[in-house]
Formats: C-alpha cells, structure tokens, sequence
C-alpha cells in the first residue's frame, strides 16, 4: 500500500494534476479533447494534448483515473476509490 500511497502523493502534487482530477470529478468521464478545452478555456492554461497525457501517465499510475478507448476517441473516467482508500486509514 505505500507504493500505492507514495503514486497518489505524486499525482496529487501537481496543480494540473488536481485541476484535471477537479474537471473529471464534475463530469465523471471526458475525452482526452474535452478535457485539455476544458483546461484551456477554464483555466487559461496554454498546454498541449500530450502534456496532458503525460499528466494523464501519473494519474493512471496512482489508480485515480482510467482510460478506455471508444471508437476514435481516448474516454478518461474518473476514479476516486484510491482516495477514499487512502483517507480510510486516518479517518477511522
């Protein structure tokens, strides 16, 4: 579990991290398109789609988000079971 712990630390640790874990939270799945307008538009963040996936890299990492491809499109579903998990141990 430290592993698990020191992943989601990392991911967390990052402003445009939490930013997209805020955008994903609201809506529960993006596309990898609606995520960086909704990062560039809402936020004025000038950054790149593969920034974003890099990004996207670490959330994966520490289980927070998934990915499934539909189609053409790359769906980036929201996952905050590792949160939950992770609060457990101090809140109980």
């Amino acid at each position: 579990m430290n592993g698990d712990k020191d992943a989601i630390f990392h991911a967390l640790g990052d402003s445009t991290r939490r930013l997209m874990l805020d955008e994903l939270s609201e809506r529960s799945e993006l596309t990898l398109y609606e995520l960086t307008a909704r990062l560039i538009i809402k936020y004025d963040l000038s950054i790149s789609r593969q920034a974003i996936a890099k990004h996207l890299s670490a959330l994966e990492a520490a289980g927070l988000v998934k990915s499934e491809k539909r189609g053409k499109y790359r769906v980036i579903i929201f996952n905050n079971e590792p949160l939950k998990n992770l609060l457990k141990g101090w809140t109980e």
